[in-house]
């Protein structure tokens, strides 16, 4: 007989009726003894999208910066079980006939407007059958090949087919597979306008099948994803944006470690494909899973569910309102603008961010709540409870959400009242995360950054090694605070340098140098062979290049890169490393280059074959080095030349002070960084293509305008002549 799909059936019934009529529930998916070696790409690990092996729900509002585990910990989520159905058997004709479609399609070259017809002919034919064909783990994916290769009619006639068991599809393993493709095969077409009301139909088609009991669907690890690139498409987002989304991307942006992403914000806001479809379905799959909040709220699935909504509603005020209200147990009918949370239990809240799943949907509140709403969260729900929340493995995340998305000042000071005093404790908890994500919001919003590096600082070191042992303790922040005599703890060898610690050090580099001398003496107080060992780490060079990206003065970037004497070389063809003698090479003065460039002219070779090597060799002009080292010498000091006097009539006030053989390392970070890049850039070109000249750069630039202010006087000279010219053969 044929396989009857993914699971097999308690009892089979051969009779034609109808699929959502049968109560027999599937066989327990770890009961499961049927297993195929051939998986065709499909993975057949535990590890579903979104979800990570161990059920650790990654957050659409990205990423965490702390490494405890919230899901392992976490075993009270919710289990909501889901509504079966019985499918019929496959006939082995069928079976025979998609057998025969898929050796003549897959892995052949077929003009494309015969495949479409030979794709959209088999399609046709499941007609009636979709759900049990859909669901069998061979055939879905000769459906998939067919989805991708049919015709618009075709594609939407196979889904307004599916519509009336759609849900039973989209929950399965290999259903889910059809449905996404045949989603995705949708999103191509929308690019065409005349498509859309076609399009439009059968998603409301499906729609109407989705919102008759939405929560089953929610909360299955199948249909969760599917219901998510469903509201994906409606928005008019690319189906791949969702599917390529990185939680690092956010976390970054939430660091300050990355401008928010512009594509972004364009794709979900000014996109709008279907805004009014998008609308009337969140708000009737929010009324028919009414009295099923609390459940929608503990799953992992329908946690997933609920974030993508919130993102994609982002810059609608009053939908967004109503739905957090409804996410946050409001019973209130209409509240009024400064009350939003009038009917809402306080208590209740704050139990629920301590579960796994509602702490990932609170940050996404928090991330996409309009400022009157998380300015109620803040004073009335969460406030005087911060430090108690930073304590707990899963609270600690929404602490950290509430700092990177205060508003205002005055937030910041509810949150620095609470937190301020406390980082030795959330650092001796392994909390650093929430402390690196206030550091964050004081940068942002410009308050309490002097006091919150004077509590790093006093967080990690006091008493006679004070500051000398600031930065060491920090990069290495979970060795020292594991450690019970701390007063004996020193360099450990070996050991990889901290993330979380490498990102606090990233951050207090960024701010002005005023503010963080102390950070200064320690990191240039560090031993040679530490400051070696920190280049090679992936945090620790991440480390030293901030330091040398700042706008500190270029005397202290120098007493740092002296440190490096001799292991340039090395360094250079070290993967991380590379990037540090870059940023050296940078920072240091004209004697400083030319040691660099000569430990590393001896490697050539090996730079060559490297993956940044090339682009070093070039950086640095080694081969013109040892070629014509004088002559080198002599481009190294005209480039100093050039950008001092550059920036000292072009650049900001506080750009126009150089100190003696300093480059422009020394200034950038204190200029818009944006420009200063493009400006970099256009003056780097130009004295690369003039390296042989002798002419002074601003010179060069200059008889470069005049001679073009002359070539452009010729030729308006000439087109005034032939206009005239036309004008009296008019005439």
């Amino acid at each position: 007989m044929v396989s009857v799909g993914l699971h097999a059936l308690v009892s089979r019934n051969h009779k034609g009726c109808d699929l959502t009529e049968q109560p027999t529930a599937w066989e327990n998916q770890t009961n499961n003894q049927w297993v195929r070696k051939r998986t065709m790409g499909r993975k057949t690990s535990k590890k579903h999208a979104g979800v990570n092996a161990d059920h650790t729900v990654e957050s659409v509002s990205g990423g965490n910066a702390d490494d405890n585990n919230r899901s392992h910990k976490d075993k009270k989520t919710t289990h909501v079980p889901q509504t079966s159905f019985l499918r019929k058997q496959i006939d082995p004709e069928t079976a025979k006939y998609f057998a025969e479609i898929a050796n003549a399609i897959e892995g052949t070259e077929i003009d494309p407007e015969e495949r479409s017809v030979i794709c959209g002919n088999a399609l046709e034919e499941t007609r009636g059958k979709e759900a049990e064909l859909a669901t069998d783990y061979i055939i879905s994916h000769t459906l998939q090949t067919l989805l991708e290769g049919c015709s618009l009619d075709h594609l939407c006639s196979f889904l307004q087919s599916c519509a009336k068991n759609f849900s039973h599809i989209a929950a399965d393993r290999s259903g889910s597979h059809v449905v996404e493709t045949a989603l995705k095969s949708l999103s191509f077409h929308l690019q065409d306008n005349e498509n859309h009301s076609l399009i439009e139909h059968a998603l409301k088609k499906i729609c109407k099948a989705i919102v008759v009991n939405p929560v089953d669907l929610m909360c299955n690890c199948h249909g969760s994803h599917v219901l998510r690139s469903l509201l994906y498409l409606f928005k008019g987002v690319p189906l791949e944006e969702f599917h390529s989304t990185k939680s690092s991307v956010g976390l970054a942006e939430r660091l300050n470690l990355k401008a928010p992403h512009a594509k972004d914000n364009v794709s979900l806001q000014s996109v709008q494909i279907f805004p009014s479809l998008l609308k009337k379905f969140v708000s009737e799959m929010l009324n028919a899973a009414s009295e099923d909040i609390s459940k929608l709220q503990m799953n992992q699935y329908s946690s997933l569910v609920l974030q993508t909504v919130l993102k994609l509603l982002a810059g609608n005020e009053q939908e967004l309102l109503h739905l957090i209200r409804v996410l946050l147990g409001s019973s209130a009918g209409n509240a009024n603008a400064g009350n939003l949370l009038e009917g809402i239990t306080i208590r209740n809240i704050l139990r629920l961010v301590e579960e796994t799943a509602y702490s990932h949907l609170m940050e996404a509140i928090l991330e996409f709540a309009p400022e009157t709403l998380y300015n109620e969260l803040l004073t009335k729900v969460f406030r005087k409870s911060l430090f108690r929340m930073s304590s707990h493995h899963c609270a600690n995340f929404v602490v950290q959400a509430l700092a990177s998305h205060a508003k205002s000042q005055d937030h910041m000071d509810l949150i620095w009242e609470e937190l301020g005093t406390k980082f030795r404790d959330l650092f001796e908890m392994g909390k650093s995360g929430v402390v690196v994500s206030v550091l964050a919001a004081t940068q942002r919003l410009h308050s309490h950054e002097h006091e919150c590096c004077q509590a790093i600082a006093a967080a990690v070191c006091t008493g006679d090694e004070f500051p000398k042992c600031i930065v060491p303790r920090i990069l290495f922040l979970e060795n020292f605070f594991s450690l019970r005599d701390k007063s004996n703890w020193s360099w450990p060898h070996g050991t990889k340098i901290h993330v979380v610690g490498s990102l606090i050090l990233q951050s207090i580099f960024r701010l002005p140098s005023e503010l963080i001398q102390v950070y200064v003496t320690s990191i240039t107080s560090l031993e040679e062979h530490h400051v070696l060992e920190a280049s090679k780490d992936p945090s620790g060079s991440r480390v030293i290049e901030s330091f040398l990206n700042s706008n500190i003065s270029g005397k202290q970037k120098r007493k740092l890169v002296a440190k490096l004497r001799g292991h340039f070389g090395e360094l250079s063809v070290h993967p991380f490393g590379s990037f540090t003698v870059e940023k050296c090479f940078t920072a240091s003065n004209l004697n400083l280059r030319e040691t660099i460039v000569s430990e590393m002219l001896p490697l050539q070779p090996e730079l060559s074959k490297s993956k940044q090597g090339p682009y070093l060799l070039r950086k640095l002009d080694i081969d013109g080095f040892a070629r014509q080292p004088d002559q080198w010498k002599s481009r190294q000091a005209s480039q100093q030349s050039a950008l001092k006097e550059f920036y000292a009539t072009f650049g900001p006030k506080e750009t126009k002070s150089f100190e003696k053989e300093s480059f422009l390392a020394d200034t950038v970070s204190k200029s818009k960084p944006g420009k200063l890049k493009d400006i970099r850039k256009e003056i780097e070109t130009t004295l690369a293509s003039a390296k042989t000249s002798n002419t002074p750069f601003l010179a060069h630039q200059v008889s470069k305008k005049v001679k073009r202010s002359k070539d452009e006087k010729k030729r308006h000279r000439k087109d005034g002549e032939s206009e005239s010219k036309r004008k009296k053969i008019k005439v």
